[in-house]
């Protein structure tokens, strides 16, 4: 005979000690402080080493502790809180933007999806513009930000891809941009990204997508900007709107 409610599945021994080291962390030890070593945890709490390595590598891709060669295991600092809201940001190019660094500029023809995020033809060229964003003397996100050539139709021809990249960012200051909207997801890093959040790739992020239109309602630029999850807060301050799209799940 079937039944109407479902079956828990049973917790697995990493995921409860998780929990049991997260009271004894946040109880026993303040920030920055080194944790026992593996072999005295084990016998602490009379687990195997394997599964309590499980538990140290889940509350590391949380944030909550830090690795550090030659030293041991830390407790990690807070998240940091990176606010992301147009009050705090401005437009890309704008004085407010200074905390964002160029990378790089390349210019292509876009993928069949982004052309049409953008609303252009699949034979225009976009210059997607890549940035890190820093804070407190550390990379807390990467952002690829296009444009298409059609926005910034009067680039100079310059050899360095940051002038590139920087003439970009200035073309589109000048421009009167409006009706910004914003996605928020849970992501993996890509290789490229991870190198540049200095993270182990398929590490957690938060992925903002932020298309920005001109007045007259075309799409301007998109910037995909990816935030290490384990650092970082996202604040949208008191004019962010969020808004939370339903998800339907099969019956």
């Amino acid at each position: 005979m079937g039944t109407t409610e479902r079956e828990a599945a049973p917790e697995p021994k990493y995921w409860h000690l998780r929990t049991v080291l997260v009271r004894t962390i946040d109880g026993e030890f303040s920030t920055g402080q080194v944790i026992p070593n593996e072999r005295e945890l084990a016998a602490r709490f009379g687990v195997a080493r394997a599964t309590l390595r499980q538990a140290l590598d889940q509350l590391e891709l949380e944030g909550r502790l830090v690795r550090r060669r030659g030293i041991g295991t830390l407790v990690a600092a807070p998240r940091t809180a990176v606010p992301v809201s147009p009050a705090d940001e401005g437009w890309p190019g704008t004085a407010r933007d200074a905390a964002w660094r160029i990378v790089d500029c390349t210019t292509a023809p876009p993928s069949a999806r982004l052309a049409e995020a953008l609303g252009v033809p699949a034979d225009e060229n976009v210059h997607t513009v890549r940035r890190v964003r820093v804070t407190a003397g550390q990379v807390v996100g990467t952002e690829a930000l296009h444009v298409p050539d059609s926005t910034v139709p009067h680039l100079p021809g310059f050899a360095a891809e940051t002038d590139r990249g920087r003439s970009v960012l200035r073309q589109l200051q000048r421009l009167e941009l409006s009706g910004q909207s914003r996605a928020v997801e849970l992501g993996v890093a890509e290789a490229e990204e991870a190198r540049l959040l200095e993270r182990p790739p398929g590490s957690p992020v938060l992925v903002v997508t932020t298309p920005y239109a001109t007045s007259d309602g075309r799409t301007a630029a998109l910037a995909v900007s990816t935030y290490r999850a384990d650092t970082c807060r996202l604040t949208f301050g008191e004019t962010g709107l969020v808004e939370v799209d339903e998800v339907r799940t099969a019956s």
